[in-house]
């Protein structure tokens, strides 16, 4: 399964809140954050808050951002106990945090704290029964080496600096990864998360992902690394039914030597050294393509064999007037704009 992404509607520093209105957006399939940028705005609201974390499921949630100049204090979640969903973001600084320990009904936990005071946070005992966690860690070295200890965890964005990367492939439920400016360390881990469908490689550096083996991913995404050039090992990746690539200004082709029979969404942006994409007929089952400001050359492109499954296409290079001309080729081809 994909990761599904919800609409989230945020309740900035109320004075009161409307339950019925809550409810409704629930209940639509939303998330609902109540969020308080500064000490001032929590008064009495919190454990009317607290109140509705105990009777709502984790698509009702508290984030605490900003406090700009101040260090959000930890002992302010003593007055969440029943919070689900949580997030601790957009943060300079905070302390007490260790008064993570005390909330037992946690499922998501969003940590975004640039001068992280515990390096060792998620040895708290708490979070591991968490499903859903985001951390970045900008200054201070992450331990991960207690992710031998989530066995619930199914989605995991983790970034910054970090040591222990490979104790992840503990996370043997792990459904979804993002790894987010995390450079060079190796990938062997990613093969042993066998439930893994969705994997993102965000900013830092490397030059490849050879290290993963023939999988079962379903999802990629490789977005801004530094360095990367080398895509020769896409087909290991033989589930896969999306393919995202973004601002990979030193990738230069892009080749499928065998047969693809899962993808049927490729998405390549803003790679301006790519000159090649070959091998096209080994992708039956693709739908739709997107190839925006490369170095391909649209007339050669167009005229090698494609998919018979493939109905929208869209292809740019941001000139107006030359992306204007190949619209209007691509529509006499019979193919549909990419929306």
């Amino acid at each position: 399964m994909r990761k599904i992404w919800k609409r989230k509607i945020l309740i900035n520093n109320p004075v009161a809140l409307d339950r019925v209105q809550i409810e409704q957006d629930l209940h639509g399939g939303n998330q609902v954050i109540v969020q308080f940028s500064h000490p001032q705005f929590y008064g009495s609201i919190l454990e009317e808050v607290d109140e509705l974390c105990a009777r709502l499921d984790e698509n009702f949630g508290v984030r605490f951002y900003g406090h700009y100049s101040l260090s959000f204090d930890g002992h302010t979640l003593l007055r969440i106990p029943h919070v689900k969903m949580l997030h601790l973001n957009c943060l300079a600084r905070a302390h007490n945090t260790e008064a993570l320990v005390t909330l037992e009904h946690l499922y998501s936990l969003n940590l975004g704290i640039y001068e992280l005071e515990n390096s060792d946070i998620l040895g708290i005992d708490s979070l591991r029964s968490l499903r859903d966690l985001s951390i970045i860690s900008e200054k201070k070295i992450l331990n991960l080496q207690y992710f031998k200890e989530f066995p619930h965890l199914e989605q995991l964005h983790v970034g910054g600096k970090v040591k222990n990367l490979d104790a992840i492939g503990y996370l043997e439920g792990l459904n979804y990864l993002a790894l987010h400016s995390i450079s060079k360390l190796p990938l062997h881990f990613i093969n042993r998360l066998k439930k893994l469908k969705h994997l993102r490689i965000l900013l830092g550096g490397r030059e490849h992902i050879q290290e993963i083996e023939e999988n079962e991913i379903d999802d990629l995404e490789i977005c801004r690394v530094r360095g990367f050039h080398d895509l020769t090992h896409i087909t290991n990746f033989r589930a896969l039914t999306r393919l995202v690539i973004e601002d990979q200004i030193q990738l230069h082709e892009i080749g499928f030597d065998r047969e693809m029979k899962a993808l049927e969404e490729l998405s390549i942006s803003n790679c301006k050294g790519l000159a090649r994409l070959t091998g096209m007929e080994q992708l039956p089952s693709l739908r739709k393509l997107r190839i925006f400001k490369t170095a391909i050359d649209f007339d050669s492109f167009i005229r090698q064999k494609l998919p018979s499954a493939l109905s929208t296409v869209e292809f740019a290079t941001s000139k107006s007037k030359v992306d204007q001309e190949i619209q209007e080729s691509l529509l006499k081809l019979g193919f549909q704009k990419w929306s």
